[in-house]
Formats: C-alpha cells, sequence, structure tokens
C-alpha cells in the first residue's frame, strides 16, 4: 500500500512538472519544483529539524544534528560567496545584493528569535519541519501551520507599531560590506568551526559511545550505521542494496546537512535563497487584509529582503512551487520508508499545535523569516540578522526545555 501510495505521489508529481513547463517562467519553476523534491527527500530522510537537532544536544548531549546545521550553513556560505561575488565585485560600495535575506538588526529581532524558539519547543518542531512532518502523518503540525498562519496575522498587526519604536533606524549589517568577501567567509567560518569543536566534543563522552555501540549492535539506521571493531573488508552493496538502503531507518545527520547547504547555493542562480514562510505569510495577509483584520499599510515591510508577505497577484511563484516539492518529496521518501503513519490528534495536539505556531508565526513574521529563510540564508549571505535570530532562538529552545522538565511535561 505504501509503495503503491508513493507510485500515486511521483505521477501527480510528474504531472505538476510537466504542466509547470508549460507556464510562463517554467524552467524557473521546474528548477523550483526539483530544488523541493530534493530537500523534502533530504528533510524527511535525515530528519533535518533545527528544534529536534537542538533538543538533541540539550538534552543528550548528542551532537550530530547540530554539527549538520553547522555544515549545511557553511557549504551554503562557501556557495555563496562564490555567487554573490560574481554579482557584486565591490560588497563595500554600500549595495546590497538583491533579494538576499539581510534584515535589520534591533531588539525586535531577537524577540522575532525568542517567539520563535519558544513556539518549536511548544510545538514540537519548526516551520518546515511541520511542513514535511505532513508527510509522515502528524497529529500536531495541520494545527501548527494553521497557528503559524494565525501568528502571522498578530504580527502584522503588530508591525507598524514595532516599526515605528526600533525597526526603521535599526541598522541592515552585511558583512562583506564591512570585511570583504574574503574576511566576511573567513570570520564567519572561524565561528562555525569554534562551534562545530566545541560540539564535537561530544562524540568522545562515554554516554555517546555506548550508544553508537548499542546502534552497531542493534544493525544501526540507514547510512549512520557505525562499525565497532574489526569489521574486515565490507562487500560493496550493488545497485539493489543501495536502493533498499535509501528507504531503510534514517539517513546521517551529515548527509542532509551537505544537502541542505548545496542545494540553498544553488537555489540563489535561479530564484531567489531558500525560505518555508513566504506563501504562508502572504496568504494569511491577503485573507486578513480583505477581511479588515490589519492595518492596509505595512510601514517599511514590503522593502526589506526575507521571505517576502507581498500579496501576489498569482500563487504560481517559485516559493510556492518550492514548497509543494518539499511536500511532495517528503511524502514520497515517508511512503518508501514506510514511515508514514496517520495519527488522530487529541485535545493535546491540537493545544500545542495552536499556541506553538502562534509564536512561529508571530516570530517569523517580525524576524522577516524562519529557521530556513532567516537563519539559514542569512547567515549563508553574511546577514548579521540571521546570526542573531539564531543565537537567540537556540538560547530559548535550552530556556523551554529547561522549564518543560521542571514541570515535568
Amino acid at each position: 500500500m505504501q509503495r503503491i501510495a508513493s507510485s500515486i505521489v511521483v505521477a501527480l508529481l510528474l504531472a505538476w512538472g510537466v504542466w509547470l513547463q508549460q507556464q510562463t517562467g517554467g524552467s524557473a519553476l521546474v528548477f523550483a519544483l526539483v530544488s523541493g523534491l530534493v530537500l523534502g527527500v533530504a528533510f524527511q530522510r535525515s530528519r533535518f529539524c533545527f528544534y529536534c537537532h537542538a533538543r538533541d544536544w540539550f538534552e543528550d548531549r548528542d551532537p550530530r544534528g547540530l554539527l549538520a546545521i553547522v555544515l549545511a550553513i557553511a557549504v551554503g556560505l562557501i556557495g555563496y560567496t562564490v555567487v554573490l561575488g560574481g554579482w557584486i565585485v565591490n560588497p563595500t560600495a554600500g549595495r546590497l545584493p538583491p533579494d538576499m535575506h539581510i534584515g535589520p538588526v534591533s531588539w525586535v529581532l531577537v524577540l522575532a528569535g525568542v517567539a520563535f524558539g519558544l513556539g518549536m519547543v511548544v510545538s514540537g518542531s519548526c516551520i518546515s519541519a511541520h511542513w514535511y512532518r505532513l508527510s509522515e502523518g502528524s497529529a500536531t503540525s495541520p494545527f501548527a501551520l494553521l497557528g503559524s498562519a494565525l501568528g502571522f496575522i498578530a504580527g502584522f498587526k503588530s508591525w507598524n507599531a514595532l516599526y515605528s519604536l526600533a525597526i526603521a533606524d535599526a541598522p541592515v549589517v552585511w558583512l562583506p560590506a564591512h570585511l570583504g568577501y574574503g574576511g566576511a567567509m573567513l570570520a564567519q567560518l572561524t565561528v562555525l568551526g569554534l562551534v562545530a569543536a566545541y560540539l564535537w566534543r561530544g562524540f568522545a563522552s562515554a554516554s555517546y559511545q555506548r550508544k553508537m555501540a548499542l546502534a552497531a549492535a542493534q544493525g544501526g539506521t540507514g547510512f549512520a550505521v557505525a562499525q565497532a571493531g574489526d569489521m574486515g573488508v565490507a562487500a560493496v552493496p550493488g545497485l539493489g542494496a543501495i536502493w533498499v538502503r535509501l528507504w531503510q531507518g534514517r539517513w546521517s545527520y551529515w548527509s542532509g546537512g551537505l544537502v541542505v547547504g548545496l542545494v540553498g547555493a544553488f537555489a540563489i542562480i535561479r530564484m531567489k535563497p531558500l525560505g518555508v514562510t513566504a506563501l504562508l505569510g502572504s496568504a494569511s495577509r491577503q485573507w486578513a487584509d480583505s477581511l479588515g483584520w490589519i492595518p492596509p499599510t505595512m510601514h517599511g515591510l514590503d522593502g526589506f529582503a526575507g521571505c517576502s508577505t507581498t500579496p501576489q497577484s498569482t500563487f504560481l511563484t517559485p516559493n510556492a512551487v518550492l514548497l509543494s516539492g518539499i511536500v511532495g518529496g517528503a511524502f514520497v521518501a515517508a511512503f518508501l520508508s514506510r514511515q508514514f503513519v496517520l495519527r488522530m490528534p487529541g485535545w493535546r495536539d491540537v493545544l500545542r499545535g495552536l499556541s506553538g505556531g502562534v509564536l512561529l508565526g508571530w516570530g517569523a513574521m517580525v524576524g522577516l523569516g524562519c529557521t530556513v529563510g532567516t537563519l539559514l540564508s542569512g547567515s549563508q549571505a553574511g546577514a548579521v540578522s540571521g546570526w542573531i535570530f539564531g543565537a537567540a532562538m537556540f538560547a530559548a529552545i535550552w530556556a523551554g526545555l529547561q522549564v518543560k522538565r521542571r514541570i515535568g511535561l
């Protein structure tokens, strides 16, 4: 049944791609679809989730997930530097690269990161992970995405006041404009290297080594099987065996980070930087505006680069198609790996999803993006806003997990 379902989804995606190719700008739309498919498969198979990776470190001192995020940022940072260096030869001339997720830096950005981090703790995932967890039958994700839409509306209602208080005069800091491309890349890679070195210590802990030995004894998961002892020379697997392994267990953490980093770097060549909230934000804005729930004018909002929520005349945009690819690719991966299990929601799932989603949506709207848009694409582009949003978000996750542990949740 799972294979039949995956075959149906693949057929629908192929038909979707053929139809997109026939539309205006079809090649860019098909590129967005393929990028989304690759991301969706990688997200689902490697469990690439910013909250899950952070929780693994804060609770179990398992560093693999956070190291995957570091790898994704580093790979994308190098790719962005190469591409942007060809677009803007002199970064110190005062011109920002168009469409890059480089946002204003103020206490509002910190507040947005904190809200987003707490939203992940409450709902159990970030917005990007909720999209791909639909493919696994999550009982919480549909309500988290609905709550995120409500959070966007709350963000639109508060935007003008926050813009007047702090955002209007906040600096927009792009590191290559101050350090040059080489200096900015070196500085950021140094920070990532220090973070990786700190996290790497987790591999040396006795408790972690015991977990890895147990995983190896039990057969491991996917490509992450640890070889313990003298295993001799392993036989080279055939293509059939490799295909089977693709859909067993989970992929290694680093493979997810590598794919995300590479797709992020290639994406800016044919479309805007990666982001998963533009469609949700734009749809929420149009709906709320039609009901008169939000101010008709958002001061300065549409002038900032990021996950744009500008109302569109059509939803057939590269970002929307990218998102359809992520969800579709994740469904195919979940069906083939037999990890789709439909779960009926209880009142706790509804409450967690809606309340956490509101925090996610508000933080993403005010922060001009989420973990993919502001943190990942922003830091890869050399935006200080991406680093600050990420630091505030991870601090909030740590604090939220501490509270959950103390109250027994």
